[in-house]
């Protein structure tokens, strides 16, 4: 039965529009179950594991930890929770990574301390709280509810919610608590309040990163090797180095959410650096990369002129003189439609803005392969 003063706790963190991910081992399973006791979980608990055996627990953190039970393992297994999280949720809503590592009164001989490590991850940092129980003060169940009555309070003060979570503390215990900011750069341009996030082969994130040479934008669904071929030539033609960029929003498909963000990403990672952007259209792009190239293909510059894209052609021509006003050009390459491959000297072009235009020769690049066709291959 839970009292009535942690069911009030409890009902606020249903009712705090909080969604959460729980990966826990040791223990913490009586504050899974409290938070289901309580009516309302579902608008709360997303998804929770305990991983009990260590082969599971390597799966999650995908290395072997120097220790088990410590801060530092339970921040870990915090970050892959929020991640999972963040895939899991609608976009915009408040995500925790929540997780427990403990090690608590057993039937088998344990040298070591009965202690735990929770960590809680949101989109602005980690805070970790640790403790260490008086051995033997108390069984297996009594260890098991501590942990439990700990776990549910970092939920509560991640929720913003100051219902007292009572804590049964014995005399000569104390609660090891800390808050280090971290940012997720990947959250914040969904929200927007990031304009560009660059992120390094190794997968590290930095938002609001200057970019310098070419840009080759293109939806990556998936990345193949005439995106990489393309991106060669041009780095060859221009004498500059050419970053692969990824729009979230896009004029003629549905936003990505987190999980296809990171899917995309995948395909990048220990391979090439990639920039993502909330701009969908070119103008948008070249307010936040003054002075870049923007390697694209025969049928983006078709769309790239297209007036209904702009409200009408004064539209569109103002929007290619702030392009030529940010200092932005492109490179079109040639692309094969209807069996025929078609380039840049195709496509009519007002004289004002000609010159914002150069062709990438056919000697220089030319794959046959498109995006929607892989997809199909693969579908099969």
């Amino acid at each position: 039965m839970v009292d009535s003063t942690l069911q009030a706790a409890i009902k606020q963190i249903h009712d705090s529009a909080h969604k959460l991910v729980f990966e826990f081992t040791g223990a913490g399973s009586l504050a899974l179950f409290q938070l289901h006791s309580i009516a309302g979980s579902s608008r709360t608990i997303l998804e929770a594991t305990d991983r009990y055996s260590a082969p599971s627990l390597v799966d999650l953190l995908g290395n072997i930890p120097e220790q088990f039970v410590s801060r530092e393992t339970a921040i870990a297994m915090a970050a892959q929770a929020y991640r999972r999280a963040r895939r899991l949720a609608a976009p915009g809503t408040a995500c925790l990574g929540v997780a427990c590592t403990a090690a608590i009164a057993t039937d088998r001989v344990r040298h070591g301390e009965d202690r735990c490590w929770i960590a809680v991850r949101d989109s602005t940092g980690v805070s970790s709280y640790g403790l260490v129980m008086l051995k033997t003060a108390r069984d297996r169940q009594g260890e098991e509810q501590l942990v439990s009555q700990l776990l549910l309070r970092a939920i509560a003060a991640a929720c913003n919610i100051a219902a007292s979570v009572p804590l049964d503390l014995l005399m000569g215990e104390q609660v090891e608590t800390a808050r280090v900011a971290v940012d997720d750069p990947i959250a914040r341009l969904l929200d927007g309040t990031a304009r560009m996030v660059l992120v390094a082969p190794d997968g590290t994130p930095l938002a609001n990163q200057p970019v310098v040479g070419a840009l080759l934008s293109a939806s990556f669904n998936p990345l193949h090797v005439g995106h990489e071929r393309l991106a060669q030539a041009a780095a060859a033609m221009l004498g500059m180095p050419v970053t692969f960029e990824l729009p979230i929003l896009n004029a003629d498909k549905a936003p990505l959410g987190y999980a296809e963000i990171e899917r995309r990403l995948a395909q990048f990672r220990w391979r090439y650096s990639l920039v993502l952007s909330r701009a969908a259209l070119f103008v948008e792009k070249a307010a936040l990369f003054p002075g870049c190239v923007f390697v694209l293909g025969y049928d983006t510059a078709v769309r790239l002129i297209d007036p209904r894209y702009y409200g009408g052609a004064p539209g569109r021509d103002a929007a290619l003189a702030a392009i030529r006003a940010h200092g932005c050009r492109f490179l079109v390459a040639g692309r094969v439609q209807d069996d025929a491959f078609h380039t840049l000297d195709e496509i009519t072009i007002s004289a004002d803005a000609r010159d914002l235009f150069m062709a990438l020769p056919e000697q220089a690049f030319r794959v046959d392969l498109s995006s929607s066709a892989i997809r199909a291959q693969q579908a099969l």
